[in-house]
């Protein structure tokens, strides 16, 4: 019962805070910003940032990556990414949404294109997403609505890691004119 109410609860909020901006295809000539979401549990989060962030300096293209990091983190562990774009456990509502301050860090880098490389998306990128006034929107799984305007799934019985499969998108961007 709990879960038929969170669910009706999150359906209003994603539709009442949606953003309104019209997507699509974005060429890179006119991409000036970025926002990246990548999971820290897939072993290849550290390469695959430095090649987010080779990748869009080398075409003068400013922006930043956000971390999901849902693991359990003892109180001698500590943040190996910075707390100012990493999503934890502790930074989600009753409904799964990221607090305000994580949203207005995303919402005042005003990105031309959100990526999400994070193979099962969850409802905190979901929001994020859905909530962003990101031009062109880019994701390895479709979410209902047609949220994202590409979309670069794993092939049949593969799981791609997020740098590899941040390869194939870049192809893909250096192919859109």
């Amino acid at each position: 019962m709990f879960e038929f109410v969170k669910d009706i609860f999150r359906k209003s909020s994603l539709k009442k805070n949606a953003s309104t901006v019209e997507t699509g295809f974005l060429p890179l000539n006119r991409i000036r910003s970025y926002v990246a979401v990548i999971d820290v549990e897939d072993t290849s989060f550290d390469a695959c940032k430095t090649a987010i962030m080779n990748y869009f300096r080398s075409h003068n293209i400013n922006g930043c990556v956000f971390f999901q990091d849902f693991r359990k983190i003892g109180s001698e562990d500590r943040l190996i990414t910075s707390i100012q774009t990493t999503i934890t456990r502790k930074d989600l509502d009753w409904l799964g949404r990221p607090n305000k301050y994580k949203l207005n860090v995303l919402k005042e880098m005003n990105p031309d294109v959100f990526i999400s490389l994070i193979n099962d998306p969850g409802f905190a990128v979901e929001y994020m997403a859905r909530t962003s006034n990101a031009r062109f929107k880019i994701g390895r799984k479709q979410l209902p609505g047609n949220l994202f305007d590409l979309v670069i799934k794993d092939p049949a019985g593969k799981d791609l890691s997020q740098l590899q499969s941040f390869q194939a998108m870049k192809e893909y961007l250096n192919r859109i004119q």
